[in-house]
């Protein structure tokens, strides 16, 4: 039972570090623009690339957390 509480508590924890990155308002990108982005990333050319690639590295460890709650939540 702690140990689900712990978890719950971290997963709250991290989703509200991460909420300010997830609320950003989101432009909409031509394709040639986003297919110009995935080069430079690809290449690691983009501006504020390490920035961007933490960024990245958070959105895809919230989405990791919120799976892993939602597989404990249904092993109940």
């Amino acid at each position: 039972m702690t140990r689900k509480i712990a978890l719950r508590f971290v997963v709250a924890a991290l989703l509200g570090l991460a909420s300010p990155l997830l609320a950003c308002p989101s432009k909409e990108k031509s394709a040639v623009e986003e297919l110009t982005d995935n080069a430079k990333d690809a290449l690691n050319v983009r501006e504020h690339e390490k920035l961007k690639d933490a960024g990245e590295d958070a959105r895809d460890a919230v989405k990791d957390a919120g799976t892993a709650v939602k597989e404990e939540a249904e092993g109940d």
